[in-house]
């Protein structure tokens, strides 16, 4: 054998060994793959699995709300919604605009069958509602606590879009801490952002860890976006749910001002040294408010409540509190040119 013999040989033998190390390791990476998918998979499947019969198809007929109607019985649409079991009597959490002020509660659980709904208490600050059915042999979903959520762990969102019942989509968590308006006018706090896919019909159902615990309560997405939905925090659900339980409504403090944001003149800002550099300018009061008995007057402008400052209506509802009631509170103004503190004693909403 010549020489160049000798070296196409030892090419040819280099080249197979290539091949193989490179089939190899392909052969390595692609059970790598199905092993990550497979165990994906069985995380989705469990989840699912476990807190599916959990969740319930809700219908609800609403009436139709419209300034023209002069019916004294107004029309009802019939809505959908989802929602799910977190007692073994039969509470379940909901959206609120899913069952508030509904005539007719429906509920159908994972077997088929449908039960009627008691309306226990809905709170629109929140967006959330509690109902109670009769029903033998219930599942409860386990809940979770939204201090051990984080962002980028895997999510499920179980619900009833477009009446699709008990739909499972998958995501992650995209951000923690977000604040909603809710259809009341006030900031939800402690929001979580997810991709989980929802639609219309997917709102009060539960968004799920890989465990099938029940972290958040679906409650909305932004229509024209792609992956940005939002779930109430289950540790907002529980303290809610509670007292709707308990109360059938969620006690809050009140002051009775209509009012908006408005920016501080800078010369204020800077003689009197204010932490701020905006407020609350009152433009109306409510009959007999707490407010207007504490001596505020309109074109005063709100500064502070009870030495925090405010500068915005969004900061002034989070410290009007419920163990606020009663309790005499210092309010901090603008009078013209004047700083002036009064007392008002804030009222149950």
């Amino acid at each position: 054998m010549g020489i160049r013999d000798t070296i196409q040989l030892a090419r040819d033998e280099q080249f197979e060994s290539d091949e193989v190390r490179s089939t190899g390791n392909h052969q390595i990476q692609t059970h790598s793959d199905d092993e990550l998918m497979d165990a994906y998979s069985r995380a989705v499947i469990t989840a699912a699995e476990r807190v599916s019969p959990s969740v319930v198809y809700i219908e609800a007929e609403q009436p139709v709300r419209s300034r023209r109607s002069v019916q004294q019985t107004p029309p009802t649409v019939r809505g959908s919604g989802s929602g799910f079991i977190f007692t073994p009597d039969g509470f379940i959490l909901t959206n609120s605009h899913v069952v508030h002020d509904a005539r007719k509660i429906e509920v159908t659980v994972l077997d088929g069958h449908k039960y009627e709904a008691d309306l226990i208490g809905d709170d629109l600050d929140t967006d959330l509602a509690v109902i109670r059915i009769n029903a033998p042999n219930l599942v409860p979903a386990h809940l979770g606590e939204a201090r051990k959520v984080r962002v980028g762990q895997l999510v499920l969102a179980i619900g009833n879009p477009y009446g699709f019942q008990y739909t499972v989509t998958a995501g992650v968590v995209s951000a923690l801490g977000r604040s909603l308006r809710a259809q009341s006018g006030r900031l939800m706090d402690a929001v979580i952002q997810t991709d989980a896919a929802l639609n219309p019909g997917n709102s009060g159902g539960p968004l799920v860890d890989s465990r099938g615990e029940v972290i958040g309560v679906n409650t909305a997405m932004i229509r024209p976006a792609q992956g940005i939905c939002f779930a109430t925090s289950i540790d907002t659900a529980k303290f809610v749910a509670s007292r709707l339980i308990r109360d059938g409504r969620v006690s809050r403090s009140y002051i009775g001002v209509a009012g908006q944001n408005v920016p501080l003149p800078r010369r204020i800002v800077r003689f009197y040294n204010l932490p701020v550099e905006s407020g609350i300018l009152v433009v109306s009061f409510e009959e007999n408010s707490p407010a207007r008995r504490a001596g505020l007057r309109e074109g005063d402008i709100i500064i502070g409540f009870d030495d925090q400052p405010t500068p915005g209506i969004d900061d002034l509802h989070k410290l009007l509190t419920e163990d606020r009631i009663g309790h005499m509170s210092s309010v901090s103004i603008i009078r013209g040119t004047n700083n002036l503190t009064l007392t008002v004693t804030p009222a149950a909403k």
